[in-house]
């Protein structure tokens, strides 16, 4: 394995603790960096995801995403319709930033790692930022900064 299918596969891992917190912003942010032409996947099977169609579909899902969120009836990120979900979209995250390396299957699995770690993390970190604010939704802004920030550094660095 090389220097740079490793270090893909640290980006892919961190792409996945990300879509832990947001299951659509790394997806996002992942279609806009391939619509830009910062990441390359082109002529790959992960191609679509540069395309305007998916770039604007996925945009407007992560901010309905971070909208929805805030209402109290969401059930856990951690039930396994919402679980599976991250998993999934992790598996992709993943992927398409190792496919620069030519390690898609490594990256998709790292993404996979990531997204346990951030769902896992994410939800008990929040949960105590919420006793500590006295309410969820200061604690839920914060993890989507921290979700959006974190995508747009992870395929920033392709830029």
């Amino acid at each position: 394995m090389t220097i740079y299918a490793i270090y893909a596969s640290v980006l892919a891992l961190l792409i996945g603790v990300v879509a832990g917190l947001r299951t659509l912003t790394p997806l996002a942010a992942v279609s806009w960096a391939a619509h830009l032409g910062a990441l390359k996947l082109e002529g790959t099977w992960l191609g679509f995801l540069g395309t305007a169609v998916a770039l604007w579909i996925l945009s407007i899902a992560a901010i309905a995403e971070l909208v929805i969120d805030q209402l109290p009836i969401i059930p856990s990120r951690k039930t396994p319709l919402q679980f599976g979900a991250r998993m999934a979209s992790r598996a992709v995250c993943g992927a398409s930033i190792a496919t620069a390396a030519e390690s898609w299957t490594i990256g998709a699995a790292a993404g996979v790692v990531g997204a346990i770690l951030g769902t896992m993390g994410g939800s008990g970190v929040r949960s105590r930022l919420a006793q500590v604010f006295r309410r969820d939704r200061s604690a839920a802004f914060l993890e989507d900064a921290v979700a959006i920030a974190g995508a747009v550094l992870i395929v920033g660095v392709f830029a």
